[in-house]
């Protein structure tokens, strides 16, 4: 082979590729950078936060998914807040239960309206309904439908006295209440109350009658005509909500209340926020 035939080898060597060796790392730095400034902003804008805002701040990153529920864009002026509703702070427009669809739809009130109705019909019916005429009252209020079956000052309306023994001739006043709010879906909540008269024993306080009375109100509406789990919760509360609030003696604050829960509001009630467990951070920060 001759030297014809060799072909030389050339090597060529750049000068100044100093961005060529660095690449776009530099722009990764600086995002970084930018990041943290942006967070140290952050942090700044906070601390000068009142109270109030700060507990929001930090309720929202503990359980976002209920501040989705409960609050609303932002805790700024202007913005539907997770903040309490009486912090003068922060300017509220309206309150999240009369926003975002959590009220009761026309519809819904529409329904709890003509059941009041129909049930009023249906008393009507009922001779004891006579005797018992001023002992019932049927209201709409903003949790839903509610009935109340309170007792009378001259004798006994519904339950025998000191007792959670229904009195047999008012039991058919019940089971026609239980036909009727059947029909529906909602579901109800059956409440308890009592005067300011203590009991006669110290075991069995109003606590514990208003409590039986709303549980045996429960027990007969059930067999009578609610279909089942439609009771939510049974309450007593024994003195502590008079009717008559100028006279917590008054006979006639006890009683009984039905309550037909609206089913957003229903869907209200059980939106809880839970927080951290107290118990574990005192034991934290004990050790």
């Amino acid at each position: 082979m001759s030297d014809e035939n060799l072909q030389p080898i050339i090597i060529k060597r750049i000068k100044g590729g100093h961005a060529g060796h660095h690449g776009g790392a530099w722009k990764v730095a600086f995002a970084d950078f930018m990041t943290a400034m942006m967070a140290f902003f952050l942090v700044m804008w906070l601390v000068g936060q009142s109270p109030a805002v700060k507990k929001a701040v930090g309720g929202y990153f503990r359980d976002p998914g209920n501040y989705k529920f409960q609050g609303g864009s932002g805790i700024l002026k202007g913005s539907e807040s997770v903040l309490p509703h009486d912090d003068n702070s922060v300017t509220i427009k309206n309150r999240p239960y009369q926003s975002k669809g959590y009220g009761p739809t026309d519809e819904e009130k529409q329904e709890l309206s003509l059941a009041a109705k129909n049930l009023m019909k249906e008393l009507e019916k009922q001779t004891a309904f006579e005797r018992l005429r001023k002992n019932i009252r049927i209201q709409m209020t903003s949790e839903g439908l509610r009935i109340v079956l309170n007792e009378s000052v001259d004798a006994p309306a519904f339950f025998e006295p000191g007792s959670s023994k229904l009195l047999q001739r008012s039991a058919v006043i019940l089971m026609t209440i239980a036909r009727q709010l059947g029909q529906l879906s909602n579901r109800l909540v059956i409440e308890g109350y009592t005067t300011n008269t203590p009991t006669e024993s110290r075991d069995f306080t109003n606590w514990e009658l208003s409590a039986d009375r709303a549980n045996s109100a429960r027990e007969l509406l059930e067999v009578s005509g609610l279909h089942p789990d439609q009771v939510r919760e049974v309450r007593g509360f024994a003195d502590q909500f008079p009717m008559i609030e100028d006279n917590p003696a008054d006979p006639r604050n006890r009683r009984v209340s039905i309550v037909v829960l609206y089913q957003s509001r229903e869907r209200f009630y059980d939106q809880i926020e839970v927080g951290s467990d107290l118990m574990a951070d005192a034991d934290q920060s004990g050790q």
